[in-house]
């Protein structure tokens, strides 16, 4: 499994697939066949030089510090890291008002 094996995560639908959230806020998900993470600026600059690409569910309206993963089937390591790097950004938020 790629999602993080930690009591606080929790796996929910959304964009027609499955997102992780941590904290009530949205670390890592599926939108259509790309791998997507949420994260600080240092690792989201890492990763976008590494190849990632911003979310963009609807053309040219990126999603502000989410960034998709290139070739995430090949690489499930490469995933599991970033997505605990995501994980841990997403627990340092404050929790989302309801």
């Amino acid at each position: 499994m790629l999602v993080p094996d930690d009591p606080r995560v929790t796996v929910r639908p959304m964009f027609g697939s499955i997102s992780a959230f941590a904290n009530s806020q949205m670390f890592m998900g599926l939108f259509a066949d790309e791998l997507f993470v949420r994260l600080a600026e240092p690792d989201r600059a890492q990763l976008l030089a590494a190849g990632g690409a911003p979310l963009e569910p609807m053309p040219g309206r990126p999603m502000r510090e989410y960034v998709t993963i290139h070739d995430w089937r090949a690489h499930p390591e490469e995933v599991r890291t970033w997505a605990g790097r995501a994980l841990d950004y997403a627990l340092s938020l404050p929790p989302k008002k309801k």
